[in-house]
């Protein structure tokens, strides 16, 4: 699997340099877009899930950052059911799904009709169909539902977190050049003139730092819900059974009581003991959430984002614009609101 992350990276690494030759030694280039629109994209689809796809990944991300937008438009209205009522920003909402879904199910009936490689679109159709044989499926799940329900959670969720965290890393590198130094010195030193490979994803000590930091910092997901199953005593607050409870992560991680009092500022040092000596209480740490929840592609994840920023430390040194903006917008994930945009110049 790591052999595919750095296909798809290297691909990503060309084209950058040949625009850095062309640009007479250094290139503007806007990371966020290219890192979703591009390699993000082109990993998750061609890879992991159906090749014949490729060839429409424009479309769906067309669909996908317009569903965006509109999803985030009416996700804070504050009135209960607003989403059933029908407007005309809930009927674009409904046409993209629609779209979305048309798109995925007729990929799901060309598969049918063929024998494929057994990628993860496949795996997903075999259980539907274990499901559907056994007659377990909820009353209110149809087969082409649960389908594309696991095909746009994984695609869309794991496509988004890690194009946007790895477009963090590089800014915060960017605007923290010692770090930037260390980071490449370790991932040369490792990896020489070879492309990385799983061993040396692992001995990547620095750059796991990093990421880490950069995660507590700007977590891929803002806030985590959880049930109460039974009436619970918090102190002096009453929490009655059935009731949401949201716990904000960046609260959680920026604690400076928890964090000390550089607790906003990027400082990998403080994971030079690993997560659990990286803090007072460690258990705040949850970019991946926490318990039995916990994301089940962490280490997929921590991989592929360990892939794409070694390589790109590898062949760049980079700085931030000086029209760069900060302004994080929370949508989907915490997003740079007016992109991440780097002057990159190749590594001598």
């Amino acid at each position: 699997m790591v052999s595919l992350m750095v296909d798809s990276t290297t691909t990503t690494v060309r084209s950058w340099e040949s625009r850095i030759e062309g640009d007479g030694g250094m290139a503007g280039i806007n990371i966020d877009l290219e890192l979703r629109s591009k390699l993000i994209s082109r990993y998750y689809i061609k890879s992991l899930f159906w090749k014949q796809l490729h060839q429409r990944r424009r479309n769906i991300l067309e669909a996908e950052n317009s569903s965006r937008c509109d999803v985030m438009s009416r996700g804070f209205i504050g009135i209960p059911g607003s989403r059933y009522i029908p407007t005309k920003n809930n009927w674009e909402i409904w046409k993209l799904e629609k779209e979305i879904n048309s798109m995925i199910l007729k990929v799901v009936k060309e598969r049918a009709a063929a024998n494929y490689e057994k990628d993860l679109l496949q795996m997903i159709l075999e259980g539907a169909k274990s499901y559907g044989d056994q007659e377990s499926f909820p009353s209110d799940v149809s087969l082409d539902r649960f389908i594309v329900d696991n095909c746009k959670a994984i695609y869309f969720a794991s496509h988004e977190t890690t194009a946007i965290t790895a477009s963090w890393c590089l800014m915060l590198l960017a605007a923290n050049q010692e770090w930037q130094a260390r980071a490449r010195a370790e991932v040369l030193e490792i990896c020489k003139n070879n492309l990385p490979d799983a061993d040396m994803l692992r001995n990547m000590k620095t750059l796991t730092m990093v990421i880490q930091e950069t995660m507590r910092l700007y977590p891929p997901v803002v806030f985590v819900i959880r049930r109460a199953l039974q009436d619970l005593k918090f102190k002096d607050i009453t929490i009655p059974k059935g009731l949401n409870i949201q716990i904000p992560i960046p609260i959680a991680q920026q604690n400076p009581d928890q964090w000390r009092p550089d607790a906003h500022q990027f400082n990998p040092k403080r994971f030079a003991k690993g997560i659990l000596g990286s803090s007072t209480s460690p258990s705040d740490y949850m970019p991946f959430r926490i318990g039995a929840r916990i994301c089940a592609g962490q280490h997929f994840a921590m991989a592929e984002l360990k892939v794409i920023v070694s390589l790109i430390l590898s062949k760049f040194s980079f700085s931030l614009s000086p029209a760069y903006h900060h302004p994080p917008r929370f949508g989907l994930v915490v997003q740079p609101g007016n992109g991440v945009c780097l002057h990159n110049r190749r590594v001598s």
